[in-house]
């Protein structure tokens, strides 16, 4: 199949992303297209590893070739894990991640999902797609899990930028603030800055004056500061902070899940009595853990570019690289980006330098 006949909702993958590649990424996009009858998946890798576990799912390589859904895009370079940003943007240009985003910047897809080294991601992705007009800095951003099984938060930035002026949080609220009106369907979404406190006096400078810009743009529906212990407490819609607080912040919150997780099953595995006690509430842990799990989370969006961009964790299993290529889905159907830029130049962005 021809990219110049795609129809419909079109992604390009970088299989070859992620510490598993192929073995992760494949079985998830026939998972994908096998659910989703008007999506089209560019595959973006090597052949030679793509075709063969292709085959182990039902796909073997005439069936490949000629699938509807299916067109494989032959690359010859792959961004390893531990590559540097710079030497992989000069050097690896033919990579399988370089050419899902450049297969979106030439219009052949509507978004890109990778699972590989996020810092060339991020270097690429900035390179070849650019920032939306007004927007300084593109952001990281993420759902998360509240105490209200049926809304989660969006937090953003998760690493894009180590360090944020005042002026990139206040635009990282407003992107968020889209975000979560476009995606969720959250009117009038409520938005507040990470800090040490939730008194006004606490906090840095930046911090500070972020709270001053987001409070003097009436359309913003900004509620205040909010502490790290609060970030699950649906206390907001939208969480903004820097990308180094909100990494850490990220990585800590998934340690202690997969604590409570690991702390739970040794101790309904004790002995006789906590294993029967265990046995009759399996049910209502299953369904605990299950709403807690970050697979079905995984996917941190990279907005304020001129396209979408998609980030799966690089240990992702095949259902959290799923979710992953469902998140670019919505943000397609949703137009997050036009909605963006739409929204910067209707005045929610009037504090702009």
């Amino acid at each position: 199949m021809s990219l110049n006949d795609v129809k419909n909702l079109t992604l390009s993958l970088d299989v070859m992303g992620g510490d598993k590649g192929p073995l992760i990424t494949i079985p998830a996009a026939i998972m994908a297209i096998k659910s989703h009858p008007h999506l089209h998946l560019i595959l973006c890798g090597d052949p030679q590893i793509i075709i063969p576990i292709a085959a182990r799912y039902g796909m073997p390589a005439e069936k490949l070739e000629q699938h509807p859904q299916l067109t494989l895009y032959p690359t010859t370079q792959v961004v390893e894990m531990d590559d540097k940003p710079a030497l992989a943007m000069r050097t690896k240009k033919d990579s399988s991640m370089r050419k899902s985003l450049d297969l979106v910047h030439q219009g052949k897809a509507q978004a890109c999902v990778s699972a590989g080294n996020t810092g060339a991601l991020l270097s690429m992705a900035h390179f070849v797609l650019k920032n939306l007009p007004g927007v300084e800095r593109p952001a990281l951003i993420s759902a998360l899990p509240t105490h209200d099984k049926n809304k989660h938060v969006f937090m953003l930035d998760l690493g894009a930028n180590v360090f944020c002026d005042s002026h990139v949080l206040y635009q990282f609220g407003v992107m968020g603030s889209v975000m979560a009106a476009q995606v969720d369907g959250i009117e009038n979404p409520r938005i507040a800055l990470l800090n040490m406190g939730e008194e006004s006096m606490k906090g840095s400078d930046h911090i500070k004056l972020a709270a001053v810009e987001l409070t003097e743009n009436s359309a913003i529906n900004y509620v205040g500061f909010i502490e790290g212990c609060d970030i699950f407490a649906n206390k907001a819609d939208v969480i903004v902070c820097d990308g180094f607080v909100g990494n850490v912040a990220l990585k800590t919150c998934e340690g202690v899940a997969r604590l409570v997780h690991k702390r739970s099953k040794s101790i309904f595995t004790a002995n006789v009595l906590t294993s029967l006690v265990g046995f009759f509430f399996k049910s209502s842990f299953k369904k605990l853990f299950k709403s807690m799990n970050p697979d079905q989370y995984n996917g941190a969006s990279l907005i304020g570019l001129r396209g979408i961009v998609v980030k799966s964790h690089g240990n992702a299993n095949s259902a959290a690289f799923l979710a992953a290529i469902r998140e670019a889905m919505k943000e397609v159907e949703r137009q997050v980006p036009d909605k963006i830029k739409a929204t910067l130049e209707q005045g929610l962005s009037v504090n702009e330098q």
